[in-house]
């Protein structure tokens, strides 16, 4: 057995002992517990929690190969998940913090006083929280099969008893502690191999200042090679889809119920902020370092691998064919590899990089610890959102009010268990590329809650019938733009799949306007309570005057 596996195997199997350790200590016990962490998380956890809840598979794996592919037209992800974070921290948590409720869903069905709300709100979380989950189990697949060398689908099997366990047994108490833990792995695992690689080609430690010197050499190889330039603009699609894609994930990211809930766990309005300030410090360390990770990677790529003789190619180039994500051919057959015969997927520059920068043993074992943290913490974080809708949302708000906080529980956890075992099930043949699934995770949270809640908390004119609406003709819009332009070939202005979000977007806002102004308005105590929702904590609006908590009124 080589020391490489020996290493990883170690390193993975210590990581899994934490997360299992820290859900055993700080399981849950009640049901706030279970669903809001029992509101105790200080700020800046949470913000690391938020993080690791954020930096998915797709984040971690996916990221820096996506740029390293696409170039400039990859900065759309990049632009558009940090940016989700500013609406987000701006837009809605504060304000969803304030309403004091557990969970989207029961957001929507109390502000719209309206149980049919209820349920569609959570069916269609259950939807976007499993499409999302699915690209999470089968990135675990990629990372357990290339560790163990076993088949990827047995990988991803590991992945979801693991899951199942450390999710029912802690709930969000247990997730959220065990995330922060998986944020300081999966940091670490991404930051010390691309301040290495800066190290190496550079000499500069710090890679966010020093891969701007690679930018012209790149410029001047891919004229040499004759490819197009991987900094000039809008390559690989259209600026429609740019700006679409963009505004999808964004506004997807301030739409997502397993992101949103976070906000909940902390203990003010105050704190739902600087929650969000934190989570945007520590996502943007990994997110300013993944274009250096492409530039680096594709750097060495085009010197040190591209112009060799086939028969000489690094020793890590093998283990990587062998698994079916990198490709080496020689068409021309000189015997010479050229960049155009290098087939690479982006889901394993991430992956392969300690390889190609001979970074040893430990720096490999640690950056597929980091991908299986990234992997985890979100599917856990996903599954909470999913067990929630059902077992708060459904059974206890709208099948069985009178049931007790022992059965609640039960049914939270065993939701959870049979939640992951499906979507792992699904995920041995999962239907896209990781970053594909999440995308449209997205387009369908962007489709549907986005309009929902940004109406909900900003428009006091907005009504039960308005958001029912809303959010099925969202939902329905995104899915057909989804089916028809992946399947059918069917784009308007070069918008493909992955930027479905902004029709769905679109007609919701329209038709919620339309069916709320055509229907009557919310009862006076519902136009109060959203009115209410835009002042801070210690203020309370009533009866159109503004009053401090402690009975004084506001001049």
């Amino acid at each position: 057995m080589d020391t490489q596996f020996l290493v990883s195997l170690t390193i993975i199997l210590a990581t899994f002992a934490l997360y299992i350790g820290i859900a055993l200590y700080n399981k849950a016990k009640a049901t706030s517990d279970f669903y809001v962490a029992g509101r105790g998380v200080p700020p800046i956890f949470n913000g690391m929690a938020i993080g690791a809840d954020w930096m998915s598979a797709a984040s971690f794996i996916g990221m820096a190969g996506t740029i390293m592919l696409l170039g400039y037209d990859g900065l759309a992800y990049i632009m558009g998940w940090t940016g989700g974070y500013l609406l987000l921290t701006f837009l809605l948590a504060p304000q969803l913090r304030k309403y004091g409720r557990y969970t989207v869903p029961e957001f929507i069905g109390d502000r719209f006083d309206s149980h049919t709300a209820r349920v569609i709100a959570a069916v269609i979380t259950i939807i976007i929280s499993f499409t999302y989950s699915i690209g999470q189990l089968s990135g675990s697949g990629v990372v357990i099969g290339r560790l163990f060398e076993i088949d990827a689908k047995l990988g991803t099997m590991i992945g979801v008893v693991l899951i199942a366990f450390y999710a029912a047994f802690g709930g969000m108490k247990g997730i959220t502690w065990t995330q922060v833990a998986q944020y300081i792995i999966l940091i670490i695992a991404y930051l010390i191999p691309v301040i290495f690689m800066s190290l190496q080609i550079t000499g500069n430690p710090m890679p966010w200042l020093s891969y701007g010197e690679l930018v012209g050499k790149m410029g001047e190889l891919d004229r040499e090679l004759g490819i197009s330039e991987y900094f000039a603009p809008f390559t690989n699609g259209t600026k429609w889809q740019f700006l679409a894609l963009m505004f999808t994930l964004m506004a997807g990211t301030a739409g997502l119920p397993h992101v949103i809930v976070r906000f909940y766990t902390v203990s003010t309005m105050k704190a739902a902020r600087w929650s969000g300030a934190w989570a945007l410090l520590f996502i943007g360390l990994l997110y300013l370092s993944a274009p250096a990770y492409a530039a680096f990677s594709r750097f060495i790529l085009m010197t040190k691998v591209a112009g060799s003789k086939i028969s000489e190619l690094p020793e890590w180039t093998k283990t990587w064919v062998d698994t079916g994500k990198l490709q080496v051919a020689d068409g021309n057959g000189d015997g010479i590899l050229q960049w155009s015969e290098l087939v690479i997927s982006n889901d394993i520059v991430v992956m392969a990089t300690p390889e190609i920068a001979n970074l040893g043993v430990f720096v490999i074992g640690l950056v597929a610890a980091g991908a299986m943290a990234a992997a985890l913490s979100t599917a856990g974080g996903l599954m909470i959102a999913i067990s929630s809708s059902f077992a708060h949302d459904i059974y206890y708000r709208v099948l069985k009010p009178n049931s007790t906080e022992k059965k609640r529980l039960s049914v939270a956890r065993w939701s959870i268990v049979i939640a992951t075992l499906f979507a792992g099930l699904i995920a041995l043949n999962p239907p896209g590329a990781i970053t594909q699934i999440v995308a449209w995770a997205f387009a369908l949270a962007t489709g549907t809650f986005f309009p929902a809640l940004v109406l909900g908390v900003w428009w006091k004119r907005s009504n039960a019938k308005g958001v029912i609406a809303g959010l099925l003709v969202g939902l329905g819009v995104t899915l057909t733009y989804i089916f028809a332009a992946k399947y059918g070939g069917f784009t308007i202005l070069g918008i493909i799949d992955t930027g479905a979000g902004v029709f769905g977007a679109a007609a919701a806002f329209l038709t919620n306007i339309i069916v709320s102004l055509s229907t009557e308005a919310p009862s006076q105590k519902i136009q109060e309570e959203v009115i209410d929702l835009r002042y801070p904590e210690q203020m309370v609006y009533k009866n159109g005057e503004v009053w401090m908590n402690d009975g004084t009124k506001e001049l």
